[in-house]
Formats: C-alpha cells, structure tokens, sequence
C-alpha cells in the first residue's frame, strides 16, 4: 500500500502543480455557469418575430387574434390579415417560397354556431415550434373570450379571468424558491459532473497510455506490483478531481451567501446552492470516477497510443450520452417510474441521481440504492480492469481482441 500512496503522491502533485490545472480550475465553472445561465435568460428574453398571415371571413375574429399576438409575452409578430379569395392561397404559398413571409394561417368558419372553426396553419419552416406554439396558446385564448363574452360576461371580468396567473413558490422550510433558479443549478452541477467524469477518467488513461510508450513501466514493474499501480494512479488522478470539486463547492457557496447572487440577473435568475447539494456533489463525483477511471485504465492498458484509445472511449462516452438523453424524462417528472429506474443504473446515478437531489430530493433509500449498487458495480468493474491492466500494460504491437481479453482474465 505504501507503493500506491508514492504513485498516488507522484500523480496529485504533477497535475495540481501545472497551469492547466489553475486554468481548468476557473475555466470549467465559469463556462458551464455562463452556459447555463446565459441560455435561460436569452431565452427568456428571445420572442418570435415571424411575420404571420391570417386569412378568414370573420373580421373580428382575425382582429382578435393579431391583438393577442401583439400582446403576447414571448412575441413580436408582424401580423397581417386577410379574406380568402381564389388566388390568395396560391398567392401566399408564393410569398412563403420568396421568404416574404414566415406562415400563414387559414380559419374557416363553423358550420353552426355550436362548432369551432377549423386551422390550417403553414409554416415556411417545419422547425419553427415556438411559432406554432405561440399561435396555439392565443388561438386558445382569443376563443375563450369570445365564449365568454357570448355567454354575458362583460369584458372586464373576461380580462380578470384571463389575467395570467404567478405563483409563489416555497420550499420544505418556509422560503421562497425560484424554479429557475433550482433548474438552473441543477443543469449546471450536471453539466459540471459530466464533464469532471469525462475529463478525469480520460486523464486516468492517458497517464497509463504516455508511462506505457515511454516504457516507464517496465522499470516500475521491478519494485511494484501491477495492482499497487493501478490504485496509485485512480487515488491521485482522483485526489485531483476531489480538490478541484472542493474548491468550487467552497467558492460556490461563499457566492450564494453574499448579496450579488441575489440580485444576478435582476433577481430572475439569483444563484442559490445549498450544502447538501454540495455534499452530494463531492459524493457522487467520488463514485462516478471510481467507476469510469477503472473502465478508463482497462481502456488505457488495452491501447498503445491516443488514436487508439479514441476509437475504443466510445465505451465511456454512450453512458454518459444516455443520461444526456434522459434529461428530459428526469425534468419532466423527477419522481416518476422512469426517473427512478434509470437514476439507479450505477452507470446513470452520478448524474442523474444527483440531477433529481439537486431538483427533489428523493426518498432516502433510493440514494442509498444508488451508492449499494454502484459500490457493487465499482468492486466488479475494477476487479475486471486490474486483471486486464495487470496484462495489458506489458503488451505491446496490435490492439488485443475480445478472446485475447478473455485469455488476459483467465491468465491473471
């Protein structure tokens, strides 16, 4: 043990001594913050300027509706208004060709006063969503009124009910909590989990990769055992990795407790973290490098130069997009039966597990789950990768293949 605590020394201190580090160290949170945050606000801010047609017999009706549309919160439409005639569809399809226009929407009339009118909405783009979306929601809006008013109601108290509606959201102890906020940060310790995992599990087998070609190994392998190595490189790459989280928990919450996070982004967007979100961070990053830097030092012992490894980190990189890709589904409903299943994949939960704490915290047995089962899952992941690191950094010349990798285990 004490040969792995030289490596581990040896590790920690080549890296944490570089420039790269202090960089990485300001960098990476700076980046992922100003990621994060900058896309909410600009989105917030962003409104769809297309320019719209409407055609239909009923005046009142278009008129409406581009009244609703030039109230809109997330619009700065142009909107022009038309009747229908027999070349005004041929006409418009034109005008959508030239670019001179984004969409038009064609209404027809019920056939009775009991129906509602039909729309065929044709958009330029297929991709314009936000516009769609926008026309639905005043569409919804404008009929409603119109329902209303038919049914007596004067226009004040149709206003009154259509007002929208803010809600005041508190959390477990009584304050005040914005949901943007609590997004936000979620997205950004995800983001930053993601990229720490990659980062340092990538660095774990390059370390391998570059004492391999220089054959350092072959001198080490004198005084130390292959399995003594290997657990002197994962502790010091991960000691690292542990300093560099600490030091932006500790700088993160210093930031939430001073008056400048509050007023970030005129109060819309004001930085909060707290210390079990921290907590959580520094445990699932711990466990998540266990797991990826010991795929990462089979990877690297299997390989004999960079161009290798980045043809097989694939197997490294399709957990971690799979959590990318079940973001959403978390989002959605971060307590619901997909959310629970794939936040305890052992592969998924430093991500994803710690994506719902950050959001709602979940039961306390399914954080304790997460950590039984990926603590198994590290055990036989890393029982797996000693004993091909143990061969596999002794071979040199062709890339093994899988029954070449079977033999390296039954060997070892």
């Amino acid at each position: 043990m004490h040969n792995a605590w030289l490596i581990a020394k040896r590790e920690y201190l080549e890296r944490v001594r570089t420039k790269a580090f202090l960089i990485a160290t300001i960098l990476i949170p700076l980046l992922m913050g100003g990621f994060v945050f900058g896309t909410a606000i600009f989105s917030k801010k962003t409104k769809s300027t297309s320019h719209i047609v409407i055609v239909t017999k009923d005046t009142q009706l278009a008129l409406d509706l581009q009244d609703q549309l030039h109230k809109g919160k997330g619009s700065d439409m142009t909107i022009d208004t038309m009747a229908p005639g027999e070349s005004v569809r041929d006409s418009l399809d034109q005008e959508l060709d030239d670019h001179s226009i984004d969409g038009y929407m064609w209404i027809t009339p019920a056939s009775d006063n009991t129906g509602r009118p039909t729309f065929d909405y044709k958009p330029r783009s297929k991709a314009d969503v936000a516009t769609s979306s926008i026309l639905s929601d005043a569409l919804r809006t404008v009929l409603m009124r119109e329902r209303l008013t038919h049914q007596g109601m004067v226009a004040s108290d149709v206003d009154s009910m259509l007002a929208p509606v803010t809600i005041d959201t508190t959390n477990s102890s009584g304050k005040h909590k914005n949901a943007n906020t609590s997004i936000a940060v979620a997205y950004v310790l995800f983001f930053l989990m993601y990229m720490v995992v990659m980062l340092y599990g990538m660095n774990t087998a390059r370390s391998i990769i570059e004492e391999k070609t220089s054959r350092v190994f072959e001198v080490l392998l004198a005084t130390i055992r292959p399995e003594e190595m290997l657990a002197g490189k994962i502790l010091g790459v991960g000691a690292v990795g542990i300093t560099q989280i600490l030091i932006w928990m500790t700088a993160a919450l210093i930031l939430a407790a001073t008056p400048f996070a509050a007023s970030l982004a005129n109060g819309d967007f004001a930085f909060s973290i707290t210390w079990w979100q921290a907590l959580f961070f520094v445990l699932y990053f711990i466990f998540g490098f266990l797991l990826y830097s010991s795929m990462a030092a089979a990877l690297g012992a299997m390989t004999n130069s960079e161009q290798e490894l980045q043809q097989l980190n694939m197997f490294l990189v399709i957990p971690l997009a799979f959590c990318m890709l079940m973001l959403p589904v978390v989002m959605n409903n971060s307590n619901g039966t997909w959310s629970r299943i794939v936040s305890l994949i052992p592969f998924c939960s430093p991500l994803l597990m710690n994506f719902r704490i950050s959001l709602n915290p979940p039961p306390a047995w399914e954080v304790a789950l997460s950590f039984l089962l990926m603590g198994i899952t590290i055990w036989a992941v890393l029982w797996t990768a000693s004993r091909i690191y143990r061969v596999g950094i002794l071979m040199y010349g062709k890339k093994p293949n899988l029954p070449e990798i079977l033999r390296w285990l039954k060997y070892s």
